[in-house]
């Protein structure tokens, strides 16, 4: 199977409509497993990079989760195809920088990928829409269960799983929800927000994982601890704030638009007319635009037709626009910084130029005293 044919659609945490759509865009889970008496990959000569590769790349594409699978080792990728499987949150950055020995494996769905060889032997992601943090563990937990089978792993009766990384010794397991907070942020309660969750354990990052900045009001936000817990326990536990921080955002929306309703209208009717006629924009400005739009769109600010813009039709311009997917989609030729930005502006004016505009009478303003002469 061709990359091509796997991204020219959507995944499905893309185009999906999972529980708390509004607020949370994906729900993701990341195994990290190494085979026993192997070096790490970070430790490891070449060729048992590339001995490592031969077993466990056989093994994931048997998995009968994966019958209809993309396989390819890193080195028969160019430089911009990796980059968009990392746009597309299928492969970590650095993965994206390996060699030899290197390899990734996924569905055609993109609920499911392997990135082999990485910083561990082995890393196993499902990836959900919205909130289904249970469900996607459930997933993964199969493909390891099935792995385990026929592959033995690295592990500790004490310690548990042994991961290169040492925060990563016991479950081995990330998890991780992206959420889309634009609410916290607009009432400055934003970082209130990240240093409570900072407080209990938990991890809030930007849009690629760790380094990253925060673009397009989103966030990442994943457990810490991977020692001393059980899987289940550290889904719930950051399940239960994963709700609490969608009730925060869901009071910061409905409060905006009873107190500041000039504000939002204001905000959106600005990035609504700038994304539609606009002819150069930088990947930021457009991930912060497309975050105001994707707001009008969750309190139905825009008209109720089949033209009016939908969050399915947003969710994909955010990853369209980055700058890896816009020179895929230009046959891959080199582009420099200028094309690109004009090339974003055109592609996001095509799909939203034929939409309504906001409705503005769907948020009522407050009456404004005329002042008289005397005053």
């Amino acid at each position: 199977m061709k990359l091509n044919r796997i991204i020219a659609n959507a995944g499905e945490w893309l185009s999906g409509d999972g529980p708390h759509r509004q607020v949370v865009v994906s729900s993701r889970i990341r195994l990290a497993r190494n085979l026993a008496r192997t070096p790490f990959p970070g430790w490891a000569k070449r060729a048992e990079r590339l001995h490592t590769l031969e077993l466990l790349r056989p093994a994931v594409e048997s998995l009968p989760e994966m019958r209809e699978s993309y396989a390819q080792n890193l080195t028969e990728l160019t430089a911009l195809e990796r980059q968009v499987l990392v746009e597309r949150h299928l492969i970590s950055r650095e993965h994206a920088a390996k060699g030899a020995g290197s390899a990734v494996v996924m569905n055609v769905e993109q609920t499911l990928s392997f990135m082999i060889n990485e910083e561990d032997h082995l890393r196993m992601q499902g990836i959900r829409c919205g909130l289904q943090l249970h469900e996607t563990y459930a997933m993964v937990d199969q493909c390891d269960t099935e792995l385990a089978e026929c592959l033995e792993f690295a592990y500790h009766d004490d310690l548990g799983y042994l991961t290169a990384c040492p925060t990563n010794v016991g479950t081995g397991m990330r998890a991780s929800a992206m959420l889309h907070l634009p609410g916290l942020v607009m009432s400055e309660q934003i970082n209130k927000i990240i240093n409570s969750v900072n407080k209990i354990g938990l991890a809030v990052r930007g849009l690629h994982g760790e380094g990253t900045e925060a673009m397009g009001n989103l966030f990442q936000v994943s457990n810490q601890t991977t020692l001393g817990e059980s899987e289940p326990q550290i889904i719930e536990r950051l399940n239960e704030v994963i709700l609490h921080i969608i009730e925060h955002e869901e009071n910061s929306r409905q409060q905006l638009l009873e107190k500041r309703p000039a504000m939002v209208l204001d905000q959106i009717g600005r990035a609504f007319g700038i994304l539609c006629h606009a002819h150069s924009m930088t990947s930021k400005e457009a991930l912060n635009l497309l975050s105001i739009l994707k707001l009008g769109v969750d309190l139905e600010i825009f008209p109720n037709s089949d033209a009016a813009p939908s969050r399915a039709t947003i969710d994909e311009l955010f990853i369209e626009t980055q700058p890896a997917h816009l020179q895929k989609g230009a046959q891959g030729q080199k582009m420099t910084a200028e094309a690109r930005d004009a090339l974003r502006a055109t592609l996001i004016r095509a799909k939203l130029n034929s939409l309504p505009p906001p409705d503005t009478a769907k948020v009522p303003l407050p009456e404004v005293s005329k002042q008289t002469d005397d005053e």
